[in-house]
């Protein structure tokens, strides 16, 4: 098939997937756009960047001026949101008090303009990635969270992975990359890099066999049937990416998340929770002292034909471990790489950007302090979506899926920050606040009066949404 009639097919099967959709939600909201455009461009490339037509590596020059095409869209998509949340009557004040973790972490960000090398720098790069928290806020206060959250997450997967298939496929020169240092070639798709295209997967995987657990028990119905199979159709799709990812991280964490969500759905552990609230964190402490202090990490790659240093991870922990950050407060949000610093890592690994390691990332940037502050969000988060996991129809399963995958996510790659899996792991750990809920009960009272039945599913739904 010539690659004009490939776009074309893909054009036209998006659109009808979209126009008539068996999932679709009726009357939704097009202010869901909003977070389902941030996170297309978190999950595959910059504006700038499909305006150019590739994907380059950025000097350190270009790193520290930012792109003036990405500023304006980022920045446009802000206001829109800002606009949205305050036509709804948005309470920051009760947000603030049901975030107070999340909101001093966000905070102490900002605050480290203070001590940065880069202030200006820093505070553009927060401004920018507190379009994260505004963008899914636009979701959580709409009149129906749960059913926005799931649309957001499927027409995003609408949109990325049948695009990734098609570039890779028809369009090689925008999706196939080399590495650096081995000259292998990789396919990212509509990505940047083969581990992004890993991340995306793992997240279409996640939603959809979520998705497909929760409407099980109704899949006689007629409705459901067509549902259950665009959920196959892109499960299939997404394992076939994975594959072509090969993105070990992403394969692991894939099945860790559906074993998860399985163990979350069954009766058994929806009738005793504890256990498994329990087990998650015990698993990964036990992981964390068999990897680091015993080394089990470089074991099992080396027994599965893998590198034992990771693909170079456990050289790039030392190398930036040892730059003698400040260990209380670090460089300053998102200010790590950059200058100097950047110059010694790149002797050693050029074009690197990250740590490799979501933890290390933080204390580089934040040190201790902003360390201490995210794993307090992440403790609070866990314990408010426990609450619900009695509850099959919420959020909870995914999200608690998704805290898991965080844990061990971040022990080789760094996503405690504005990329795709941060964001979505966003959309189901915020406390919706009371001044949403106030207005959808308000919402389920004017259906009621319009002869709607659905008061008791909709106070369902806004209790699933307390994470």
């Amino acid at each position: 098939m010539p690659p004009s009639v490939a776009l074309l097919a893909w054009l036209v099967l998006l659109f009808t997937l979209l126009r008539w959709d068996p999932a679709r939600v009726p009357n939704a909201s097009w202010a869901l756009w909003i977070p389902v455009a941030w996170m297309f461009i978190l999950g595959s490339r910059l504006p700038s960047q499909w305006l150019g037509g590739g994907v380059s590596r950025a000097g350190g020059a270009s790193l520290e001026e930012g792109n003036p095409v990405d500023r304006a869209i980022f920045t446009g998509l802000i206001l829109i949101a800002i606009a949205v949340l305050v036509s709804r009557g948005f309470k920051w004040s009760n947000f603030f008090s049901r975030n107070l973790a999340l909101t001093a972490f966000v905070m102490f960000a900002l605050l480290s303009v203070v001590w940065s090398d880069y202030p200006f720098i820093t505070f553009k790069r927060w401004f920018r990635d507190l379009g994260n928290y505004l963008v899914i806020l636009v979701a959580l206060s709409d009149k129906r969270p749960r059913e926005a959250v799931t649309t957001v997450l499927r027409h995003f997967c609408y949109l990325l992975i049948p695009l990734c298939i098609l570039l890779n496929k028809y369009f090689p020169e925008l999706s196939k990359q080399y590495d650096p240092f081995s000259g292998v070639a990789t396919y990212a798709g509509a990505t940047t890099s083969k581990n992004m295209l890993g991340v995306a997967c793992l997240i279409s995987g996640m939603f959809f066999f979520w998705d497909t657990v929760t409407r099980w028990s109704k899949r006689k119905e007629k409705g459901t049937k067509r549902i259950l199979l665009v959920n196959v159709i892109f499960l299939a799709m997404t394992i076939w990416l994975l594959g072509v990812a090969n993105s070990a991280t992403s394969k692991l964490c894939l099945t860790l998340g559906c074993f998860v969500i399985l163990g979350t759905q069954s009766k058994v552990f929806r009738r005793n929770p504890k256990f498994l609230k329990a087990s998650i964190p015990s698993i990964f402490v036990l992981y964390v002292i068999l990897a680091f202090g015993f080394n089990i990490n470089a074991e099992v790659a080396q027994a599965v034909g893998r590198d034992p240093t990771l693909t170079d991870r456990t050289k790039i922990w030392a190398i930036v471990a040892n730059m003698h950050t400040n260990p209380l407060v670090g460089t300053g949000y998102e200010t790590f790489w950059l200058g100097p610093r950047l110059d010694v890592v790149w002797s050693t690994f050029p074009g690197l950007n990250e740590a490799h390691n979501g933890y290390l990332e933080i204390y580089l940037n934040l040190g201790i302090i902003g360390l201490i502050l995210l794993l307090a969000f992440l403790a609070a988060s866990y314990q408010n979506m426990g609450k619900d996991l009695k509850d099959s129809t919420s959020l909870a399963s995914f999200t608690f899926a998704l805290w898991t995958i965080m844990l061990f996510y971040n022990i080789t790659e760094a996503a405690f920050k504005g990329q795709l899996m941060w964001i979505t792991f966003l959309l189901g750990a915020i406390a919706v606040p009371a001044a949403t809920r106030y207005r959808q009960r308000r919402t389920v009272a004017v259906d009621n009066q319009s002869g709607v039945h659905g008061a008791g599913r909709m106070n369902l739904e806004i209790r699933g949404q307390r994470n």
